[in-house]
């Protein structure tokens, strides 16, 4: 088949976006490799200026632009990185630039797409909402639509990931990228089976809008929800993308939100970088299935960094609690004084660390001459909470674990 993007297209695009666009580092992690098994290689878009690899294809799009449409100014759709990344070439070229985006975008990609010069526009709860508001604009003042995945220019830039990928570590034998509207995905394919035919190029895509996944394999997997990856939250094929996909795609892995939270936690405490859902989500993909990249010399491409602190600061404690080191647990005592001092005493010498604590007293099911106290614990890992509750069962106190919902054991 004729592909709608070459080699020769990412090549021409990659001399466009010189000295506009960074060209982010290839790092071994040798932490996630020990981790995960594989010879993990990371691709840092989340270097880019606006954090994201959306700049490539935003930069190469507006250099195509002829004069009219310059002086018009272009409109595009965007849950935030790509609106960022065009909003801020498009301002460095002197090009107005409106933006679509869906109500619930995160603060954060909104405030910084404003800040790099665009109007903003909020309209519609999903992105194909965003999308037909931004084309009525776009036919009512005259704008050139960019999208956001589904243009030949873009996916050209998405590309020169792949192209600087290959040209570093030609001997790769996996490439997982995240997936949404197979931008990216398409743009590395193109360029990675080009110029070595053997690599494996695999999607990582959420679980919960298994848009090409479902293109790829014919399955019929419902789509919506809401995610940490809205970034990759899409549920429809572009007309370029998908046979793109279809011809060049090894396959496409869904990853649950739990695992992309994982991911995100891990780039934080093992690489000391920010992750945001989607460029988390092919080390998510690995981690789900280590038994299929070990051994194997495996770059993954940590797409952007453009994550909410307050959602950030959520993933890193729930992500504390899943590992054990902060729990809750609930102690029946003798409503007297001196009790609270001596689990208190007790938690102190087995090396835990009371977070919070409450008295629960009107509870029916507790004697009126008792009381629940309820912690927050900070313990060292899971053995070491068990340890505390075996210490605290041992000196006669009935003790519960609080699950997350708030139900006890």
């Amino acid at each position: 088949m004729t592909l709608p993007v070459t080699l020769a297209d990412i090549r021409a695009a990659a001399c466009v976006i010189e000295g506009k666009v960074i060209r982010t580092p290839l790092a071994l992690s040798r932490t996630l490799s020990d981790i995960t098994g594989a010879e993990l290689w990371i691709k840092f878009e989340n270097q880019q200026f606006t954090a994201s690899f959306k700049e490539r294809g935003a930069a190469v799009a507006l250099a195509a632009l002829d004069a009219a449409q310059r002086r018009a100014g272009v409109i595009t759709m965007s849950a935030g990185n790509h609106a960022q990344g065009l909003a801020y070439h498009a301002r460095r070229a002197g090009i107005a630039a409106t933006i679509v985006m869906p109500r619930g975008t995160p603060h954060v990609k909104l405030r910084q797409t404003r800040d790099h010069g665009a109007t903003v526009v909020l309209d519609g709860d999903t992105l194909n909402e965003a999308f037909a508001a931004a084309q009525t604009l776009a036919a009512q003042r005259g704008l050139t639509l960019v999208h956001p995945f589904d243009n030949a220019d873009v996916i050209a830039g998405q590309g020169t990931v792949g192209l600087e990928i290959l040209e570093e570590r030609p001997d790769l034998d996996v490439i997982v990228v995240p997936v949404g509207g197979g931008g990216l995905i398409s743009g590395i394919a193109v360029a990675a089976k080009t110029l070595n035919p053997g690599i494996a190029v695999i999607g990582a895509e959420s679980a919960l809008y298994p848009c090409l996944r479902n293109h790829l394999t014919g399955e019929r997997q419902a789509a919506g929800g809401m995610t940490i990856a809205e970034g990759i939250a899409v549920n429809q094929v572009g007309a370029l993308t998908g046979p793109l996909v279809r011809a060049l795609v090894d396959d496409i892995l869904l990853v649950s939100e739990a695992e992309i939270e994982q991911a995100v936690a891990l780039y934080l405490a093992v690489e000391k970088t920010v992750a945001e859902g989607a460029g988390a989500a092919p080390l998510a993909a690995i981690l789900g299935q280590r038994a299929r990249f070990a051994g194997k010399r495996v770059a993954v491409v940590l797409s952007g960094g453009n994550i909410d602190l307050r959602l950030l600061g959520g993933v890193i404690m729930r992500n504390l609690v899943r590992e054990g080191r902060v729990s809750s647990l609930r102690v029946t005592v003798n409503d007297s004084p001196g009790a609270l001092a001596r689990i208190a005493g007790l938690i102190g010498q087995a090396g835990g660390n009371i977070l919070e604590v409450s008295h629960q007293r009107m509870f029916l099911d507790v004697a009126v001459r008792n009381a629940d106290v309820d912690l927050v614990l900070e313990t060292r890992d899971a053995d070491h909470l068990a340890d505390i509750v075996q210490c605290l069962a041992g000196a006669g106190y009935e003790v519960r674990r609080l699950r997350t919902t708030g139900l006890a054991d």
